[in-house]
């Protein structure tokens, strides 16, 4: 859903692209918008998604820190709770488990715990997943951890539109909000970005791909994967439905219920391990509500429950093979 500010000049963007776009529009509207993270000042970060900020804002807009995760998160969150809006980048989200307890334990809590008399309106942006050749400390997919913490928001834009509607709808939130950037896709896939400001609201999915017969259910740089195991069934004259959940808390029931509804069939596709992983959330709301739409199992596509290798990375990560195996366990079921 757009807002009334978005301008009709569209241009060919690359998620990096959409993101600086977002930061800066936002910087440009809103003067408590304040950026901090390790080497995002003149270096623009270790993507270069806040290259040239730092020379619009100045550095007390554009804080260059050091690398201390818990000092970072922990700033943001003090931020936050004095009027500002700040944006925390946390280079690799491998890296984010020392600040975790900042993030869970205190800017998930605020809002409760103060009986409303704070907010915290911070984002923690930062890139996550694999496909990049970064070994085991910079591949990981941890948002299980953070869908399971009340309080927090998360979302994991598929392509550039999403992304910058998603970021400028996570920074005007009056709640924190986990923004997972699947970095695979960085500057692999672009699509059309409108030049002014419009936001995609959290908590609703989008439907990638129209099909009857099977719905696959993901987020991230795996809408892309499943994109092309519906090019591969189409050929075995199977239509395959994709549902793109861009937020994974709140994630949209609704949207979820419908496409299931009309294909009752379901594969739930993540990059992350498969034991204790989001996709068993989604497949057991499925099981407890619309059992009754069913015509065969549930069934996940995940990475291994091992830690992320750096020389089997192919063998790791879900791909269309793996994909088009689980749609046909559940439709020739």
């Amino acid at each position: 859903m757009a807002t009334a500010e978005v301008t009709k000049t569209q241009t060919q963007s690359t998620m990096v692209q959409a993101l600086r776009s977002a930061l800066l529009e936002e910087m440009e509207r809103d003067e408590n918008v304040v950026l901090l993270g390790e080497d995002i000042g003149p270096r623009g970060g270790v993507f270069l998604i806040t290259e040239g900020l730092i020379d619009r804002f100045g550095k007390d807009r554009v804080i260059d820190t050091p690398l201390a995760e818990a000092g970072i998160i922990g700033a943001a969150v003090g931020m936050a709770c004095y009027g500002l809006r700040p944006v925390a980048e946390i280079q690799f989200i491998d890296f984010i488990f020392p600040g975790f307890d900042l993030l869970v334990s205190e800017a998930a809590k605020m809002r409760y715990r103060s009986a409303g008399q704070f907010a915290c309106p911070m984002v923690v942006r930062s890139p996550y997943g694999g496909g990049v050749r970064g070994g085991g400390y910079h591949s990981q997919s941890p948002e299980a951890y953070f869908v399971a913490t009340p309080g927090l928001k998360v979302v994991a834009p598929s392509n550039p539109y999403d992304a910058k509607g998603l970021l400028i709808a996570s920074i005007r939130d009056n709640d924190p909000v986990v923004f997972m950037e699947p970095k695979k896709i960085y500057r692999a896939v672009k699509n059309e970005v409108p030049a002014g400001t419009y936001e995609i609201p959290i908590g609703k999915a989008a439907i990638t791909r129209e099909g009857k017969h099977v719905s696959v259910i993901t987020y991230g740089a795996m809408v892309h994967v499943a994109l092309e195991a519906a090019e591969i069934m189409q050929k075995e004259r199977v239509e395959v439905e994709i549902l793109d959940l861009r937020t994974l808390q709140p994630y949209d029931s609704e949207a979820i219920l419908e496409t299931v509804g009309k294909t009752g069939h379901v594969v739930v596709l993540q990059e992350a391990p498969r034991i204790g992983g989001f996709a068993g959330e989604i497949a057991a709301f499925i099981a407890e509500e619309a059992i009754g739409y069913l015509e065969g199992p549930i069934v996940r596509v995940a990475g291994w429950d091992t830690p992320f290798p750096y020389a089997l990375e192919k063998a790791y990560m879900p791909n269309a093979q793996r994909v088009c195996r689980a749609i046909k366990k559940s439709i020739n079921f």
